[in-house]
């Protein structure tokens, strides 16, 4: 059976021998990649094919690729692209060739899920780390290019993973280093960091937040089971639901009583991104297997891989003639 898990513990370019054998009796749901995997166009080719026949299975190979500075994909071989706050200012043409020719690039190298797009709301105070990745600075905004974005993405035949469900846009810290705190009311995050999220809740696939919000829970949203029951009932996401990376400091305790709280709180997956060989085998043993709710969700999501394929280049044409005729 598959476990409950993404795992990105690959140490470089290639796949070594042990990491194949460990895949194999792990059977992880999915893969990401990083910076330290990447390299040559022909090596990556290589690195996603062995993943893949690591598990005897077209497992999705998952990156985040937003543009700025979160992007593992980058010059001399692929496109610098701008980050999306940046993007966002040139309008929904811009958004949607951003998005559509970033994920062709990685359909390219067998990359078939892209954790974007970010839907949180960049706000004066957002930190840093986050804020030029949002797609704007007001719900309606967000709400407009995010679909914009996904849907452009689909065309090109990757799953987007929306993010950072329910909201991350009042994280005054960076979760990779402390837990943010949210001290909002209810009734305030509903009409402003959830309503993208809302709006957007028919999309395949989504990353959780690793954020406390003080009027739901004292956990933070990856580990809540209040925060997830939210997502599904009020939000009404019924999609695949993975967790931000778990080896962000943000969470506590170890890697594998993360992985336990993430499951315990009902999200779908556990998302490991740096952990040695060592503490993936605690993690898979702690996620366990797929539950049939979630191998449902991953189901209906993977379907939908490559489906707009078969007009992607109708729709880039179509795009590229309204930006003033580029296309012949």
């Amino acid at each position: 059976m598959t476990s409950a898990t993404i795992l990105g513990g690959i140490a470089g370019p290639d796949l070594t021998a042990s990491e194949r054998d460990f895949f194999q009796g792990a059977n992880p749901w999915g893969f990401i990649l990083f910076g330290r995997n990447i390299d040559t166009p022909e090596r990556l080719i290589r690195l996603t094919a062995a993943l893949r026949d690591a598990v005897g299975r077209d497992a999705p190979v998952l990156i985040d690729q937003e543009g700025g500075r979160v992007q593992r994909l980058r010059s001399p071989h692929w496109t610098d692209w701008p980050a999306p706050l940046d993007q966002a200012g040139h309008g929904e043409r811009a958004v949607w060739l951003h998005h559509f020719l970033m994920s062709r690039e990685l359909r390219g190298m067998g990359i078939d899920a892209d954790c974007a797009p970010v839907l949180d709301i960049a706000r004066e105070d957002t930190h840093p780390f986050l804020r030029n990745r949002c797609l704007g600075t007001d719900a309606e905004t967000v709400i407009r290019l995010g679909r914009v974005a996904a849907d452009a993405m689909m065309a090109a035949g990757v799953l987007p993973v929306i993010k950072h469900m329910p909201g991350h846009g009042r994280a005054k810290v960076d979760s990779h280093k402390d837990l943010p705190v949210v001290d909002a009311s209810l009734d305030e995050l509903a009409q402003t960091d959830f309503a993208p999220f809302r709006a957007l809740a028919d999309l395949p696939m989504a990353m959780t937040a690793h954020i406390r919000f003080t009027a739901i829970d004292a956990a933070p949203a990856t580990a809540s089971a209040p925060v997830i029951q939210m997502i599904r009932e009020t939000i009404g996401f019924d999609g695949l639901l993975m967790s931000d990376d778990i080896g962000m400091e943000a969470l506590s305790g170890s890697p594998a009583e993360r992985a336990a709280a993430t499951i315990a709180a009902g999200c779908d997956l556990v998302l490991s991104c740096n952990e040695t060989v060592t503490q993936m085998e605690s993690i898979v043993a702690a996620a366990g297997q797929m539950s049939d709710r979630a191998r449902l969700r991953g189901d209906r999501a993977l379907a939908l891989r490559r489906a707009g394929e078969s007009c992607a280049e109708d729709e880039l044409r179509a795009e590229l003639r309204a930006l003033g005729g580029l296309a012949a």
